[in-house]
């Protein structure tokens, strides 16, 4: 726990989540979460197909920055920090 009284790694879930809504297509939300194979999946995917699979990968970021926003603390860090859950 913080000194605020949320649990650790909640810090992330604001950042996290403004960064899968705005460069979701760049997998920014994935490395803030320590996800970097997922986050360079994101990248690589999104510049190698000349932008193309940045449409995918931004509607999968916008979800995916929603999600975080709309969990509580603890469900954010159960889910994404403790469980590690990749994707979706």
């Amino acid at each position: 726990m913080t000194n605020s009284g949320s649990p650790d790694g909640a810090d992330k879930k604001i950042v996290a989540g403004i960064c899968g809504i705005l460069l979701g297509a760049l997998g920014v939300h994935k490395f803030i979460l320590g996800y970097t194979t997922e986050g360079v999946i994101m990248l690589v995917g999104s510049l190698v197909t000349c932008g193309f699979g940045a449409a995918v990968f931004g509607v999968i970021g916008l979800v995916e920055g929603i999600l975080y926003l709309t969990k509580s603390d603890d469900e954010f860090v159960s889910t994404y920090i403790t469980n590690k859950k990749g994707w979706l």
